[in-house]
């Protein structure tokens, strides 16, 4: 055994240093990529936006303009960033990054605009695990079905039309998919009676989130 310890001993430095190594490297990458990668978030979360409220409605940088809303356990609906749109110091729209808890897989993140008059501005699904070739059409790059929100109000309490054709609304579902479409206009509807509900507060909050995603 005694032949054994300098060999085993010379092994445990040379795997101990190994380890060291690597653990620097990745923490040097992490450092050099970290940037960028907070960069190309900002980036896209830039384009998100301007695809949802166009430039030509807002002159502030939306991503700064931004607050975010401490959930209290006592709404069903979750939010989590609100972006304030301005045109010459006055507020044009809202985007509101949210969750629909009930997709047929679970939580649907996504970004709702709504106009100061309540009209809805756009909608974009953020992220999701819905199932590939059925739910995934709310994803704009796999239908338009998305889009078919840009422009709709909610005309009172009582306005039924908000929810899918199967359940007598005016918003199609997907062939084997009800789920998933019915879970986003749900909380579409739901982010637009908010937003009304708190229109002033909403735009009248100090910003308090910077550049949050």
């Amino acid at each position: 055994m005694s032949d054994l310890t300098p060999a085993i001993s010379k092994n445990s430095k040379i795997l101990a240093l190994f380890a060291i190594t690597c653990t620097a490297a990745v923490g040097l990458v992490h450092l050099l990529t970290k940037d960028r990668i907070e960069i190309q978030a900002q980036q896209q979360l830039i384009q998100q936006l301007n695809e949802i409220i166009p430039i030509t409605r807002h002159d502030n940088e939306m991503f700064r303009d931004c607050i975010i809303v401490p959930n209290d356990g006592n709404s069903d609906l979750l939010i989590d960033v609100i972006y304030r749109a301005r045109l010459n110091n006055t507020a044009t729209a809202a985007a509101i990054k949210t969750v629909a808890p009930d997709g047929y897989s679970g939580n649907i993140e996504l970004l709702i605009a709504i106009n100061t008059d309540g009209s809805v501005s756009g909608v974009r699904t953020l992220l999701h695990k819905e199932t590939p070739g059925l739910g995934d059409k709310i994803e704009l790059r796999k239908s338009a079905w998305i889009e078919t929100f840009s422009g709709k109000k909610v005309l009172d309490k009582n306005d039924n039309r908000w929810a899918v054709v199967k359940d007598g609304g005016m918003f199609d579902q997907f062939t084997g998919a009800t789920i998933t479409p019915r879970a986003v206009v749900k909380t579409v509807r739901k982010t637009i009676d908010y937003f009304q509900a708190n229109q002033d507060d909403i735009f009248t909050t100090a910003s308090n989130c910077g550049a949050k995603q």
